[in-house]
């Protein structure tokens, strides 16, 4: 791990009763300008997302969750926000879900958007992958099986986007979230793949309405696109 972290973020603090920060957190083999669009997008709709990177040489969920849950803890001082919301794709989406349910992240985070992250692990990965990022995205990984722990209490709301054309994902269903302590909404789309998930428009108006849609409960979305 190098330490080091750097992100796209604005230079003027958000005000005191605007909507709380975004921070969105890519996925494996990628960095910040993956968001690009997805930033622009959600930029048009009143939301200043920044953009956190890090490093492959990071080899575990659990550290990278660390390192987020550092980066937040800025966000929140310089935004005076006491809760912001993340936004994460694939690999990106479980070391968000690590830092909230198992760092105490929760109490900093107040919606966790997720994008073909695999919450139930993908057969897609090889199982004798050298990178222990890899590993950790595979069923039954310690990882995985930490986040099937009880998690009560948990106060951040929780949107999985899963598509039915995830070619990393197998299943596809992986993407969802099923947790019966988490208070969590999972939203198909159709004919959407991996990495489209950040460029998709429909995806984009997704991500804009969970973030500024603050319900109740637990449920599943027909799909978007």
């Amino acid at each position: 791990m190098t330490g080091e972290r750097r992100s796209c973020r604005s230079t003027q603090a958000h005000p005191v009763g605007a909507e709380p920060p975004a921070v969105l957190l890519h996925g494996l083999a990628d960095n910040r300008s993956a968001f690009i669009v997805l930033r622009r997008a959600l930029s048009r709709r009143g939301r200043r997302p920044e953009c956190l990177n890090y490093s492959l040489l990071t080899c575990d969920v659990r550290t990278a969750a660390e390192l987020l849950g550092r980066h937040v803890e800025e966000v929140c001082a310089r935004s005076g926000h006491a809760r912001i919301d993340l936004v994460g794709h694939s690999l990106g989406g479980l070391i968000a879900r690590y830092y909230v349910q198992r760092l105490g992240g929760d109490r900093r985070v107040r919606t966790l958007v997720t994008l073909g992250t695999p919450h139930a692990g993908t057969s897609a990965v090889p199982a004798a992958s050298l990178h222990p990022l890899v590993r950790q995205l595979r069923p039954g990984s310690s990882v995985l099986r930490e986040l099937e722990e009880p998690a009560p209490g948990c106060r951040t709301r929780f949107v999985g986007v899963w598509s039915d054309l995830d070619q990393l994902m197998s299943p596809v269903e992986a993407a969802r979230i099923d947790h019966p302590d988490l208070r969590a909404e999972n939203i198909r789309v159709t004919g959407i793949g991996h990495l489209a998930l950040l460029f998709h428009p429909a995806v984009a108006a997704a991500v804009h309405d969970a973030l500024a849609a603050q319900p109740g409960g637990t449920s599943d979305s027909a799909a978007v696109a």
